[in-house]
Order: structure tokens, then sequence, then C-alpha cells
């Protein structure tokens, strides 16, 4: 069934415009000369945001909320009927425009990051199919569709993340992000059967129609969403889960903006807002998610305190702010969550693609404590760096002030202790923020080898619309405190079911504002006095630290806790089960099976003499004996 909304049916462009890419750049990455597959593959990705800001507006032209287009049916054996078919909704249609906008700008820029590569056609067909699934995964009108576009960007990630695979170590960092991806989608994979078997359908439309007769609480909705839950856990890096993601930075710099800022990471809070109507039924499961998510923003944000790579203290910070959101959803406050997400996509991928621009001036080095001086050698890149650390730092008008603000406001009227956790959080954020930009760019250069300079225009183009998207992003949601509607929210709620208000008293909200404002100010201030006043550049030295210091530095064993719990234990089996069942036991089996194979067929052949009369004596006794086997039988 198509909807009936006007030209709605392009939809099926968005995702064919970058897999079209994919295919033409995949096979023919060695046909195509020096550009072209960047050219390409960044122009089909700008075609489908293209698409989707037309669908946006024929959407929000056409009065009504949603469209489903079925493409064919798909699966039909007994009760199970799935079309394949696309939802396109007010949720969707901004997650469309969220990866298709941004994942643009990044597919530019690579252009000229990875213009010397020998694999660059390889890279840019990874990147579109890349693109392709996380539309797939947003697009999709049922769990199965999204299921396939989140293994999609799983493999996709595996691929990209191990790009540069002669490395052992980047290799390693692909493995463990895709088998630490598998753990959460088993659960999730588990949820949607257990939705099968109690709805008799894995349609959104359906099972959210069904379960909405449901009672609060209810066993089953519990198990189901927590089922999800762990699939978004995996996806969206939280504790336990999230060491994938930042051992992830071993990919090339536009890989791992496109992983933390409009694809990957995203996957698991959009699911969970797509499914806001059954986590509504399942209050149990969204303390869960209040509890994993603040846990996470805090326990990140620490570690980041000590990492000294500059994209490591990136990756910190993605996992920081997805707790936020994590928090967000936990809260109900679905909405602000989304909210949080897209801002969070706008300044994260600056930020990383920033980064991106100085590990290129500084020919390839990523320790903070060798770069400095770099404001007056990189004036745009410093710019735009600064736009993003003050998003991302909460400060206003930046976008990340009124997104972060919306949920430390949602934590404030739940639990005040929750809304002081909360903003310790962000405290640290954006110390550690302010510390990598005053390393990084004020004081004396210190790595005497480099030669900075600014980076080409195809990579400060980008970095420049981004950092206009990262200061006046927030505009799209501006709180009646500030004279706004709140648009976003407004907008998203015909999609989404919050269980809360997104607004609060003034008084409350002013006093609110203004004491984290003056603490974020405070942390500035002394983030400034230490790098840049007393210029204190990190030890080296992890023995000189205190122990807590060290800890945080040796990102509190967590790694190595993982290898000997897990790692450790199951080489062993493997090395036993190797050396042990498959070398001594199974080898030796299969030689004697190859053996004896070879030997009956040795027999078998001296029959075969090449006489005629043998031959009909062997036709005629088998003929009677099929005949004497069917009157027994």
């Amino acid at each position: 069934m198509v909807a009936s909304i006007p030209y709605i049916t392009l939809a099926w462009l968005v995702p064919a415009f970058p897999l079209l890419g994919f295919l033409i750049t995949g096979l023919g990455k060695n046909r195509l000369k020096h550009n072209q597959a960047g050219i390409l593959a960044s122009t089909m990705v700008a075609l489908s945001f293209l698409t989707s800001l037309f669908l946006f507006f024929t959407l929000r032209s056409s009065g009504q909320e949603s469209a489903t287009i079925t493409l064919f049916n798909w699966i039909s054996a007994g009760d199970m009927k799935i079309p394949f078919a696309f939802l396109i909704d007010h949720l969707s249609i901004t997650m469309m425009l969220i990866v298709t906008g941004v994942g643009a700008l990044i597919h530019i820029y690579s252009i000229g990051y990875m213009h010397d590569d020998e694999r660059v056609n390889s890279f840019f067909a990874q990147m579109n199919l890349f693109t392709f699934s996380m539309l797939l995964l947003v697009m999709g009108a049922n769990y199965l569709i999204l299921f396939i576009g989140w293994e999609g960007v799983g493999f996709c990630s595996y691929l990209l993340i191990g790009f540069w695979f002669k490395n052992p170590e980047f290799n390693y960092a692909a493995r463990k992000a895709f088998v630490m991806n598998r753990i959460g989608d088993l659960g999730f994979i588990l949820g949607i059967i257990l939705l099968f078997f109690t709805f008799k359908s894995v349609s959104f439309t359906e099972v959210f129609t069904q379960a909405a007769t449901l009672q609060a609480g209810a066993p089953l909705i519990t198990l189901i969403t927590i089922l999800l839950l762990v699939g978004a856990v995996g996806k969206s890096a939280q504790i336990p889960l999230y060491t994938w993601l930042p051992d992830a930075m071993a990919g090339p710099t536009p890989v791992s903006a496109l992983i933390h800022a409009a694809t990957m990471v995203t996957a698991g809070i959009y699911m969970i807002a797509r499914s806001s109507i059954l986590y509504n039924l399942a209050p149990i499961t969204l303390n869960i998610m209040i509890g994993l998510g603040l846990a996470t923003a805090i326990f990140a944000a620490i570690i980041g305190l000590r990492q000294n790579d500059i994209k490591k203290v990136l990756a910190y910070s993605t996992v920081s702010q997805l707790g936020y959101m994590f928090l967000a959803l936990g809260l109900g406050a679905y909405s602000s969550a989304v909210f949080h997400l897209t801002t969070h996509a706008f300044f994260k991928a600056l930020l990383f693609l920033g980064a991106g621009s100085i590990i290129h001036a500084m020919g390839g080095e990523q320790d903070i404590r060798k770069m400095g001086g770099l404001r007056k050698k990189m004036p745009i890149t410093y710019l735009t760096f600064l736009a993003g650390t003050l998003a991302i730092s909460g400060i206003p008008p930046f976008s990340g002030f009124f997104s972060k603000d919306l949920i430390l406001n949602h934590a404030f009227e739940s639990s005040p202790i929750l809304y002081i956790l909360a903003l310790g959080g962000a405290l640290i954020t954006c110390f550690y923020m302010f510390r990598l930009l005053y390393l990084v760019f004020f004081g004396n250069q210190r790595l005497d080898t480099a030669h900075p300079h600014e980076s080409p225009r195809v990579m400060t183009i980008p970095l420049i619309i981004l950092s206009i998207l990262a200061v006046f992003g927030g505009f799209l949601n501006i709180p009646s405190l500030f004279g706004g509607e709140s648009g976003f929210s407004d907008f998203l709620h015909k999609a989404i079911t919050s269980k809360v208000t997104e607004e609060m008293g003034a008084s409350t909200e002013i006093g609110l504002i203004a004491a984290s404002l003056a603490l974020l100010g405070f942390i500035i201030f002394m983030a400034y006095r230490t790098y840049v006043k007393k210029s204190v550049i990190p030890a080296g030295d992890k023995e000189s630290q205190s122990v807590f210091a060290k800890a945080i530095s040796n990102k509190f064993y967590i790694d190595q806790i993982y290898a000997t719990l897990f790692e450790k234990p199951f080489g062993f089996l493997s090395d036993f089960f190797f050396k042990q069942i498959e070398i001594k036991v199974l080898d030796p089996i299969i030689d004697e099976i190859g053996i004896l194979t070879s030997k009956l067929g040795d027999q078998v052949r001296k029959l075969q003499q090449g006489i005629m009369s043998f031959y009909f004596f062997a036709m005629v006794a088998g003929i009677l004996l099929f005949i004497i086997f069917i009157l027994i039988v």
C-alpha cells in the first residue's frame, strides 16, 4: 500500500543513490581515475540529501503524519507476511536528512583526506555502502528491514575500521568492533523473534497498535524491550559493550566521523525512539536505561580526561554523549534524545574532521602533547574546531547548549541528584575538550619535524558548513524561555510518544542555566590557567602518576579485564580444540575416510572391464533387485 502523498514514492531513490554509487565505484575501482570515485560517491550521497529534503517539504505540506511505501512482497510463509517497505514519517525523515547531509560533507572532505591512498576507490565504495545500510535502517517500515540495515552498518564498520588492514592492530580493532556488536545483535534478534510471536507481526504500525492496548509493566513487554536494549547497548557503545568504539579510531578519520556522528552509533538511539510506545510500557527497562546512560556518560568522560591521542579524546566524548542520549531515553524524553543526536551529529562530525585536518597537517601525528601553536598556522581549522568545542561543552548560543540543557532539565524534574550527576559529567566534558583545544592550538609548537599548514578547500569547506550548523543548529528547538516554540520537539512528537513535557518553570530553568554557565565558565578558566598560562604538558611517563590518574590513563583496565575474563579463556579453548581435537582426532578420521574411499574406488574400478555381456547382466540384476525391493516394502 502506498500512501496518497504526491511524489512520496520517490523515497526509494534515497537509498538507491548510494547503492548505485557503491556498485559503480566497487565494480569499476580499477578503471576509475584519480578523484573520480570520490566525486561520484559524494555526488550520490548529495543527491540522496536533496531527495530527502524534497520529501521533507512534501510530507510537511501534505498535512499527513506518515506514509508507507511498499516496494514488493518480500516474505510470505503461513502467518508471516513481511513486505519490503519504507516508512516515511517525521522521525525517519529527520534521520535521513542527518545521515545524507552530514554524510555528504564527510564524503566531500574525504576527497582531500584520502587523496594519496592507493585504495581510495575501495574506500569510497565502502563509504557509499555504509550510507546505504544506514538509510535502510532508518527508513524500514518493520523491524526486519531495520535489522538488515543494522547488520549492514556493522559489516561496513568492520571493513572501514580495518581499512588499513596491513596493520595488525587495526585488524584487531575491526574484529573487536564486529564481535562486540554481534553480542548486542544476538539480543536484538531475540527481541524481534519474541515480538513476532507476541504480535504476529514485525511491522511498526501493527506492533505499536496492538501494544497500545497492553498494560504497563507486563513481563513480556519488559523482556522484549530489554532484549532490544541489549542490541542498542552494543551498537551505541554503552557500558559494558562500549570498548569497541574508542578502538574504532584505527580507521581513517572520515570513517571515525561517519561512525560517531551520522551513522552506526546513532542506530540504537533511533531504534529505541522508534519503539517509544513499547518502552513507555516498560518502566523497569526505562530505569535500566537511566542507570546505563548516566554511568556511561560519567565513566567515559572521566577516561577522556587523561587521553592524549586526539581521536581517542573525541571517541570517549562520543561514548559520553551517547550516555546522555540514553539518559534522555530512560527519562521518556525521546524527542530530546533525538534532538541531542542531531546537534551531536553537527559538532562531532566537525570535531572529527577538524582532528583529521590537524593530523593531516602534522604529518600523521595524533599525540596532542606534541602539537601546540596551530591557531596561527591553521586559522580556519582553529575557528571551526573552537565552534565544535563550544557546542559540545554546552555554551550558549551554540547547538549543544540547547540540546544538553533540555536533557539536564528533564533530569532535574526526575531527581535533583540525577541532575547533579549529569551536570558533573557535562563539566568534565567541558574541561577535557578545552584541554584538547588549548594543547593543540595554543602555546608553542612542540614537534620540530612537523610543518603544519592549512588544509585544502575540499577539506575546509565542509568544516565551515558544519561549524555553521554547530553554531545555529540549536535554533531548531528554541524553548519558550527564549521566545521559541520548541519546533523540533513538536515536529518529532508526531512520530514519537514522549512521557515528559518539554517545558518547566521559567524561574527554575533560569536558575539552572545560570548555575551551569557559572560552573562551565570556571572550568574553562581552570583549563586555560593550567594549559595556557602555566603551559602544563601532560606527563608522558605513566609511572609518575598517582594510582587513580594511572587507572584513568589505562581506561580503568577494562580492556585488560575483558581480555582476562573472555579473550584468554576462549583463546585457550580454541587452542585446545585445534591441537587436541582437530589435529589428533578429526584430521586422522577425515584422512582415513579419504583413504577408504580411494581403496573402495579402486575395487569398483575393477568391475569396469569393457565387457558388454557383464554390463547387461548387471543392469538386469539391478532391475530385479529394485522390483523385489518394491514388492517387499
